[in-house]
């Protein structure tokens, strides 16, 4: 929300002076004086969030001052700012009545219409709201939410990127998230990176921008630009460990041993995770180094919480490449009754396997029972 504008006037720093009590002899102070004294006190109290106060002051200097012509833009703010759509409606109306060429106030009737799904009254009122001030970044983003509401993408993007370049740099990031949202909802992926790579190009910079550019990049099969994605994110997100561990598998994948065993490093030291010493367990073990990948499977077996979904099937599958068949069993075994991986096929068909391979017929035909309950209709091991 925009800051309220404070008129204070000498009579108003009196009458101000006079509420907290500067003064030892009490004074008959002027009605409208008093109302300044009220209004500056309300809007210190808009502006540190306490709404309830302001509103009550405010609506003091209404009883004062009825006609005075700030007021009704004022309550308008505090009500849209406590969540009364429908009061703060009603006030910016009658601001708007009194002051028509103030843009502010149509750009917060255009966003609260937009509220209420009435989405031709609110391109109404936002398109005057821009008319008027060509450069207020919050109508402008509001307008975008309407265009894409219709399924206009490229003219929500455009007046994104209006809004981007008029407001605050710390709302472009959020602005360039929603034009590539949009666009990759209209399965425009191309469209979608190229708009990221230009907030690349404007010095927008936010984990979420380059996650997202790197998850792209991922579906369109540029792994090498991926990674490098996935990387700036990790390096702006120092706290969040699988960003690099993304960058890792990636490297892996692309057969670039050294990059990938630098990449997991980097993730374990953001924080020591069982999944990732397997990555580097499984790393090792295809360059044939059992040693390293027995050292890892040690280290992760150390470092596992059980509250990653995967870690359970993930160690289990280095501990069977490691020859622990049945160390391996006994954690799938527990992994495939959770309920959540009541339908995760790949899970209960791995166990049921194991379970056949070490004799356990009970585990495999409860396994086997849930896959068929799954609506799988193959063959269960």
């Amino acid at each position: 929300m925009s800051l309220l504008r404070v008129r204070i006037s000498t009579g108003a720093l009196l009458a101000a002076c006079a509420l907290s009590g500067c003064h030892s002899q009490p004074q008959t102070l002027d009605p409208k004086v008093e109302a300044d004294g009220l209004y500056i006190k309300a809007t210190s109290e808009y502006l540190q969030g306490d709404f309830a106060q302001a509103l009550s002051d405010f609506q003091e200097v209404r009883k004062r001052v009825p006609t005075d012509p700030r007021l009704p833009a004022a309550i308008g703010e505090v009500q849209l700012s406590s969540g009364n759509l429908k009061e703060a409606l009603a006030e910016f109306q009658t601001a708007v009545a009194k002051e028509p060429k103030r843009g502010t106030t149509w750009g917060r009737i255009g966003f609260i219409q937009l509220q209420f799904g009435k989405l031709e009254e609110a391109r109404s009122a936002l398109l005057k709201a821009v008319a008027l001030n060509p450069h207020d970044y919050e109508a402008l983003e509001a307008l975008g939410d309407l265009e894409e509401k219709q399924g206009k993408a490229d003219r929500a993007v455009d007046a994104w990127m209006h809004s981007a370049e008029a407001g605050p740099p710390a709302a472009a990031p959020s602005l360039y998230m929603k034009g590539a949202h949009a666009l990759k909802d209209q399965h425009r992926a191309k469209d979608a990176i190229a708009l990221l790579a230009k907030a690349k190009t404007a010095k927008v910079a936010a984990p979420e921008l380059s996650t997202l550019l790197g998850d792209l990049l991922v579906q369109e099969g540029n792994l090498p630009d991926a990674a490098a994605a996935y990387e700036d994110a990790a390096k702006q997100s120092r706290k969040d460990p699988s960003l690099w561990e993304l960058v890792g598998e990636i490297q892996a994948k692309m057969d670039r041993p050294a990059n990938a065993e630098a990449s997991f490093h980097e993730s374990l030291k953001v924080k020591d995770r069982a999944v990732v010493h397997v990555a580097l367990g499984r790393l090792y073990l295809k360059q044939k180094d059992e040693g390293r990948a027995k050292q890892e499977l040690e280290l992760a077996l150390k470092a596992a919480t059980g509250e990653e979904p995967r870690e359970g099937p993930e160690l289990a599958d280095l501990l069977y490449s490691l020859g622990r068949h049945k160390e391996a069993y006994l954690l799938l075994k527990v992994a495939a009754t959770e309920p959540d991986e009541a339908k995760n096929l790949p899970l209960q068909r791995r166990t049921a396997s194991l379970a056949k391979e070490l004799k356990e017929p009970s585990v495999l035909a409860e396994a086997c029972a849930r896959v068929k309950a799954a609506g799988d209709t193959a063959k269960c091991p």
